[in-house]
């Protein structure tokens, strides 16, 4: 069984009514506003919206005071794998990502994705060392892009060589 897929995070309360506001980890509220249940049916979405900040605010049935949405500060919101609608071709999900071994296309173990980051321009994926140097950076980072990362499946992900830094 697939594990859950994490798309917002609750970062605090908002207002005095129980509503919360969220740190979003997928494409926006309306991607999240397509789910009604979180966390195995513990939290049910009533209402959610942009906060013009790239995140949001949403109100959950389980909290109806200040003190209520304090309390979930810190919850993560997932749903299970298979509500999420399917990848076209060449599109992940990170969590999909997340722990797979990588190697280079000469076929060398370099170590596993520890991270997915996006600063503007495209995905980068961190990639943590494997076996970890005693000196220098025990991470480094390549762009999710064809030449850097020509292939990727469930097992695997597959770097250019040229990118793998000694």
């Amino acid at each position: 069984m697939p594990a859950p897929v994490t798309l917002a995070a609750i970062i605090g309360a908002h207002g005095v009514a129980g509503e919360v506001r969220l740190k979003l980890f997928g494409e926006g509220v309306a991607t999240l506003a397509k789910h009604k249940s979180f966390n195995d049916g513990a939290l049910t979405l009533v209402k959610v919206r942009d906060d013009g900040k790239g995140g949001g605010i949403a109100r959950f049935a389980e909290s109806t005071s200040r003190a209520d949405a304090e309390k979930l500060r810190g919850t993560a919101l997932s749903v299970p794998r298979d509500a999420l609608p399917p990848l076209a071709e060449g599109e992940f999900y990170h969590a999909d990502l997340l722990g797979l071994p990588v190697i280079t296309d000469a076929g060398d173990p370099v170590g596993t994705v520890a991270a997915i980051e996006n600063f503007g321009a495209t995905d980068i994926i961190e990639i943590a060392r494997d076996p970890a140097p005693e000196k220098g950076p025990k991470t480094f980072m390549v762009p999710m892009v064809p030449t850097a990362v020509p292939e990727w499946d469930q097992h695997r992900l597959v770097i250019a060589a040229a990118f793998a830094e000694d």
